[in-house]
């Protein structure tokens, strides 16, 4: 099979320079792309640190002849992430992919998390993912090319004790690919969803001693096709984890139709309501609402 190469291609990776986020920006530079490596250098917690990894990525990948600049911005707030796609535009002169890597953990019940660790983790997750499609889906309908990759998680999917917040962030980010997918769906505008695992700092606290191998190179081959020219699937989620990749997806079982209903009767039939022998997955893209609504209809009719 050709190679598949990225020249020319400029790519912006939040949490850029280290973890997951390095992982993407050392294979995508390997292959050609022009890199924005964006990383604050903060704690785990999100707390300022002296660290420089965004500075010392960008030396690495140019020091093996690549192309990159760094940033070190906050995805957190709007103006942070139109400063970095203001650095990608002044370097390189567009942007043609974004992967949003940033993150950040504080961990508590939900009892005892509090408000500021809650909107914390929202902040650099979510709403950074928001700004950031925010600022570069303009430019990727302009020029009639764009990937968008953002980084959800297993949490998010099935939930996560003692850390709502970064579970809340990661289902929101399934919306937020979706969307970006359905609006760039006749634009050549693709976005999708890794569902990663790997051995990070993110797993501080985490007893990883019986894992198998799960390093985060081992996720970036997913993302770097997602993000390529020959991507075939936009508003999907692919799971990689330690060699595996899978398509995660949401699922209805077939349901079941009365004109009326009373609590009885849900009491009643809630085994066939739940019954799904054959699951009904409607892609988001290009009009999976739609495909929903009319499923409904059309039972409606039937009855």
């Amino acid at each position: 099979m050709t190679e598949l190469r990225f020249d020319d291609r400029v790519a912006v990776i939040t949490g850029g320079g280290r973890g997951l986020g390095r992982a993407h920006a050392l294979l995508l530079a390997s292959r050609g792309a022009k890199i924005v490596v964006n990383d604050p250098g903060v704690s785990m917690s999100g707390d300022a640190t002296e660290e420089g990894p965004a500075d010392a990525l960008v030396g690495e990948i140019r020091a093996a002849g690549g192309e990159a600049v760094a940033s070190t911005d906050s995805v957190a707030t709007p103006e942070g992430a139109k400063a970095i796609v203001r650095t990608a535009t002044e370097a390189f002169g567009r942007v043609d992919i974004l992967i949003h890597s940033a993150g950040n953990v504080r961990r508590g019940t939900l009892s005892e998390l509090s408000y500021e660790d809650f909107e914390s983790v929202l902040s650099v997750h979510l709403r950074g993912a928001y700004n950031m499609v925010r600022e570069t889906f303009p430019l990727m309908a302009a020029q009639q090319y764009g990937r968008i990759v953002l980084t959800g998680s297993i949490n998010g999917l099935y939930g996560k004790a003692n850390n709502a917040n970064y579970a809340v962030s990661k289902a929101g980010m399934m919306a937020l690919s979706n969307t970006a997918a359905i609006e760039g769906k006749d634009l050549n505008v693709k976005s999708n969803l890794i569902v990663p695992a790997a051995v990070t700092r993110m797993s501080e606290g985490i007893d990883t001693s019986k894992f198998p191998p799960m390093e985060p190179e081992m996720v970036a081959p997913a993302v770097a096709w997602m993000c390529h020219e020959a991507c075939s699937i936009t508003g999907e989620m692919l799971v990689a984890m330690g060699g595996r990749i899978a398509r995660a997806f949401v699922a209805e079982s077939p349901g079941v139709y009365h004109p009326s209903w009373t609590i009885e009767q849900v009491a009643t039939e809630i085994d066939a309501i739940r019954a799904a022998p054959e699951p009904l997955v409607f892609a988001p893209a290009p009009q999976g609402e739609l495909d929903h609504l009319l499923y409904g209809f059309g039972m409606i009719g039937r009855g």
